[in-house]
Order: structure tokens, then C-alpha cells, then sequence
């Protein structure tokens, strides 16, 4: 477990974003960002490395913005 403050950061900026994307995800009924934000939430507990962690995340967040462009 890493404690740097580059990690820690990371995480939080992540499970924040995580967090409103879980949020709307549930008010809307989008499942697709419901899930996202779910592993965005919870994705920080479990990658300490935070360019590992930046990119993972680049990577759940591809296809919601590939879904939403291609209607």
C-alpha cells in the first residue's frame, strides 16, 4: 500500500468522480455509467499505483463517451 500524496490524490480525485457518475448513473437508469462509477468507486482500493490507476481509468471511460457519440 502507498501513502504517497500522488496516490492518495489519485484516489481521491477517482472515487470522486467515480461516485457522481454512480449517482447519476442510478438517477437516470444508465446502466453502463452506474457501472463505471461503481469500479471508478472502488477501483482506488485496489491499484496503489497512480499512473496505473490514470490510465485504467482512461480505459473504463472510453466506451461510455464511444457509446455516446456513435447515436
Amino acid at each position: 500500500m502507498d501513502l504517497s500524496f500522488s496516490s492518495l490524490f489519485s484516489g481521491l480525485v477517482i472515487s470522486s468522480i467515480g461516485g457522481g457518475m454512480f449517482l447519476y448513473g442510478k438517477s437516470s437508469g444508465k446502466m453502463l455509467i452506474l457501472g463505471v462509477g461503481l469500479l471508478l468507486s472502488t477501483l482506488p482500493f485496489f491499484v496503489s499505483n497512480p499512473l496505473l490507476l490514470w490510465g485504467l481509468t482512461a480505459a473504463s471511460v472510453v466506451p461510455i463517451y464511444t457509446y455516446r457519440h456513435s447515436l
